[in-house]
């Protein structure tokens, strides 16, 4: 069950757990979403009427197939909130949100691996003492708070960048995509941080291990076999590492969305909660569940393709 097809199975029945865990905790909460949509003044027959319209007045097995169902057809079925196809919500939200995570994930790796590599060959200096103390403020600081400083800051201090809202894409392409840079660093700061320290420890590892030394002896400089040998072999847990931290981005834009007010996944969830717009809620919250399982499944496939040995249990542990 390591190979490929194991991982897929694995996959699709963790989904499957998943959409019922999903599916039984939002219909057995308390609250009913047609006393949301009607108003706690309605009259019980038109209360009733629009049970049978939305369809929960069938039993949970069956409304739990129908929405399956729907869903391995695309069929995401109609909000109650906004009475358009979700599948239409949900798409046009994906064009803020899609870049967003792009943007962070992209600002993350690109500021947190080479900030621990710096930190690991300047080991014991008071520059890496430094680099690990900024690493654990911003790690410390939640995703919310971190947007407000940001946008004190950048927005309305220096006036550099917008402090929220989202222009659209047709109406301008530059101005879209400087809305989303305050977001985007509000989220990654921390994922940064994270993958420093993770990095820093990682690339120590492996300067302490044979291979390493033996490249030393050879004549390579420390410069040299820092960046052809420990790197390379640091990155292997790295890469793991990323694959766990991003359901944490995917829960973060739900915050920074609503921070920055940008009308993307984050924010549509926030308010189909609020809304009990239970099949908007349902459908996204399985297709973030996918989207981490895809993600995980391809950090497995990149970690081996970095270390063949981990396809068959040899790899050091």
């Amino acid at each position: 069950m390591n190979g490929p097809l194991g991982r897929v199975a694995g996959m699709v029945a963790t989904l499957l757990a998943g959409s019922l865990i999903v599916f039984l905790v939002l219909n057995l909460l308390p609250g009913d979403p047609a006393m949301v949509m009607l108003g706690v003044d309605a009259r019980p027959d038109t209360v009733a009427a629009l049970h049978h319209q939305l369809g929960l007045d069938a039993p949970l097995a069956v409304r739990y197939l129908r929405w399956i169902g729907g869903l391995l057809s695309l069929h995401l079925g109609t909000s109650t909130t906004y009475g358009i196809p979700v599948s239409q919500l949900i798409g046009s939200r994906l064009l803020i949100t899609l870049p967003l995570a792009a943007i962070t994930l992209v600002l993350s790796v690109a500021i947190g691996i080479p900030v621990g590599v710096a930190a690991a060959s300047r080991q014991g200096r008071t520059s890496d003492t430094a680099i690990m103390l900024a690493a654990q403020l911003f790690k410390a600081i939640p995703d919310f708070w971190g947007g407000v400083l940001l946008i004190l800051v950048f927005a309305l201090a220096l006036h550099w960048l917008p402090s929220g809202g989202f222009p659209g894409w047709q109406q301008s392409p530059a101005r879209a995509l400087l809305a989303l840079v305050l977001p985007s660093l509000a989220l990654a700061l921390p994922q940064a941080a994270i993958l420093a320290r993770f990095m820093r420890s990682s690339t120590l590892s492996a300067l302490g291990q044979d291979f390493v030394r033996t490249a030393r002896a050879k004549g390579l400089t420390r410069r040299a076999a820092l960046w052809r040998h420990a790197v390379p072999n640091a990155l292997i847990p790295v890469v793991t590492l990323i694959g766990i931290q991003f359901p944490l981005l995917l829960t973060g834009t739900i915050i920074v969305e609503n921070v920055f007010n940008l009308p993307g996944l984050g924010r549509l969830l926030y308010e189909a909660i609020n809304q009990r717009d239970l099949i908007v809620v349902q459908d996204l919250v399985v297709m973030l569940v996918s989207t981490v399982l895809l993600v995980n499944f391809a950090v497995d496939l990149v970690s081996l393709r970095l270390d063949p040995r981990l396809g068959s249990g040899t790899a050091r542990a």
